[in-house]
């Protein structure tokens, strides 16, 4: 009997050890002040990695969250760290909905509260219904210019018409600003342009690039209105650098697939956030209004039919924007609209997934038909070839195609030009075994561009998925993904071959193979995302919008993806800044007149 004691005994110590262990590791990273507040430290998986939080908590309320450590993009996070922050601690709980367009990082940012409040012991008071939003914004609202998009084109636009004197407000639906813009790889071309000159390049001219872009839309973009892109594609990139302060890369450029030279311009970061960045910045100097959450609903006209503002909407509110001198649309194209998608393209349907934005849906061409403004192109709609199977996204760590990387098939072997036009390299892609493709490139090439390293999130989660692999040897790299070893083997020793010689005997690679002899080695998997519009409103030389009987609609411009007359069939890569910057600043100037 005294052994079954001593047992039981030994065990209830061991217990009360354990209990007290585990209470002391639920109060880690968490202190009670003397009167009573309680602070904690959480963690969350943001979507470029961890969110720390600390949570301050008074009486079972939510009093306070600061962010001490996090790596997402600054723009997307900002309303997650400040609208959100705010909701939560009105609601006094995480159970809200994320912010729209930054999903990710607001689970990771909620998930790290909730850690935080976990680890706290503090336990919430039941929590208040999330109020109605307070109507503050005045209901009739008036202006010199309106635009409507804070992407690259919206904020090029009301940059010029705020230099002139005017006074601007942007109306952007979405929670941040930045559009496609912020998400893309921010790349533009420019012929003739400074980094070009540092690097030797001098037989680019604006006539060539006007050829290349031609030949890349199959000859649909109307002359005109390519031959200003082409000549006007320079001074806008000098305007970004001097004016707006955007950084890039002083000695390295793309050529993107279509193009005959290199001439694409790479900001600092590779992405499209040094531009928003720098856009913003400089929007906010010269005193221009931003509102987010603010969706544009309906353009308004005078008896003459002349644009003289915009309906809008904001939580439930209507609010009137009245436009002295004009309205620009620059609310990009309708790649997140399936069922817009579906309607001039069939194939483009639900199968697809999109590198665009949440917020890209067409409203703005909608809004203009609805006063007869004219449409072109919509049926040509653009698959980017190298994107995640997992999300739709874009990749950006795989732009090292541009330095030479190649594109394989499940059997090994070489299938089109890896710098051929992005339809070209899709179509190709949907034709291979499975619908998809491998990127394969070396550290070599890796080196050229460094993309692995300045995307080294993006890197890292394609890693964790499984969709990139890192290997030392060629035999390594096929087993991973299951591709034959031998016919690989092959691959690689022609492509060495070609690199020596200099002539790529399969595709005439246009840039010139690399050499793939020495590891160690990435094999990237991939499939084509739906990524650009190339249709939208017709617009004239001036960006002025043409009604369905080819007249200016007075009062009405727009730029960028918006529009349906620059690229054709198919656009080239960089080129959309190149659009966005060059029209958006024609339609701001224009406007301003």
């Amino acid at each position: 009997m005294r052994r079954h004691t001593g047992r039981i005994l030994s065990l209830i110590l061991v217990l009360t050890i354990v209990f007290t262990m585990a209470a002391c590791g639920s109060k880690e990273n968490s202190k009670t002040a003397s009167d009573g507040t309680t602070t904690a430290i959480g963690v969350g998986s943001g979507k470029h990695g961890d969110i720390k939080v600390e949570v301050t908590l008074t009486n079972g309320q939510i009093t306070e969250v600061k962010v001490l450590e996090q790596k997402e993009n600054e723009v997307l996070a900002e309303p997650v760290y400040t609208q959100l922050r705010e909701t939560v601690m009105q609601a006094n709980s995480v159970e809200v909905d994320v912010i729209t367009g930054s999903s990710v990082t607001s689970k990771g940012y909620l998930d790290a509260i909730q850690d935080a409040i976990v680890k706290s012991g503090v336990v919430l008071a039941a929590g208040s219904a999330v109020a109605d939003a307070k109507q503050t914004e005045e209901s009739e609202q008036t202006y010199d210019v309106v635009v409507i998009g804070a992407g690259g084109a919206g904020f090029s636009a009301a940059l010029e018409a705020g230099e002139a004197g005017k006074s601007v407000v942007i109306l952007e639906k979405m929670p941040t600003v930045g559009g496609n813009t912020l998400i893309s790889g921010g790349e533009m071309n420019a012929p003739n342009n400074w980094v070009q000159q540092a690097l030797g390049i001098t037989d680019d001219s604006a006539e060539l690039f006007y050829e290349d872009t031609m030949k890349g839309g199959d000859n649909l973009g109307q002359p005109e209105i390519v031959k200003i892109l082409s000549e006007k594609a320079l001074g806008s990139a000098e305007w970004l650098r001097d004016v707006v302060k955007v950084e890039f890369l002083p000695d390295h450029l793309f050529q993107f697939g279509g193009h005959s030279r290199k001439r694409a311009l790479i900001p600092v970061g590779h992405t499209g956030a040094e531009l928003i960045t720098k856009l913003k910045t400089k929007a906010e100097g010269l005193g221009i209004t931003i509102k987010t959450n603010m969706k544009a609903e309906e353009l308004l006209t005078d008896d003459s039919g002349r644009v003289v503002g915009v309906e809008a909407s904001t939580n439930g509110q209507k609010v009137t924007f009245h436009a002295n001198n004009g309205v620009i649309i620059a609310s990009g194209g309708f790649g997140s609209n399936i069922e817009m998608r579906k309607q001039y393209n069939p194939e483009l349907d639900e199968s697809y997934m999109s590198t665009d934005t949440p917020g890209t849906t067409g409203d703005g061409i909608i809004m203009a038909q609805a006063i007869n403004a004219d449409i072109t192109n919509m049926e040509n709609i653009q698959t980017y070839p190298i994107c995640n199977p997992i999300t739709g996204v874009i990749s950006l760590v795989a732009d090292s195609r541009f330095d030479g990387a190649i594109l394989i098939n499940q059997g090994g072997t070489r299938f089109v030009e890896e710098l051929e036009r992005r339809d070209v390299i899709s179509k190709a892609i949907l034709a291979q075994e499975g619908g998809y493709a491998y990127q394969f490139w070396n550290q070599e090439i890796a080196d050229i561009g460094k993309t692995i390293e300045v995307h080294q999130d993006e890197y890292e989660q394609l890693i964790k998925e499984g969709m990139l692999y890192k290997a030392d040897t060629i035999e390594d790299a096929a087993n991973f993904f299951k591709v034959d070893v031998q016919t690989l083997k092959e691959t690689v020793s022609k492509v060495n071959e070609y690199a020596k010689t200099g002539k790529d005997l399969d595709y005439n690679h246009r840039g010139g193979l690399v050499s793939l002899e020495k590891g160690p080695y990435y094999i990237q998997k991939a499939v084509p995302s739906v990524h650009h519009t190339m249709g939208g409103l017709v617009i004239d030389t001036k960006a002025r919008v043409l009604t369905t009987e080819g007249k200016v609609i007075p009062g009405l411009y727009a730029a960028g993806e918006v529009t349906g007359v620059v690229h054709g069939a198919n656009r080239l890569g960089g080129n959309a800044i190149s659009d966005i910057i060059t029209f958006g600043r024609i339609a701001g100037q224009e406007v301003a007149k």
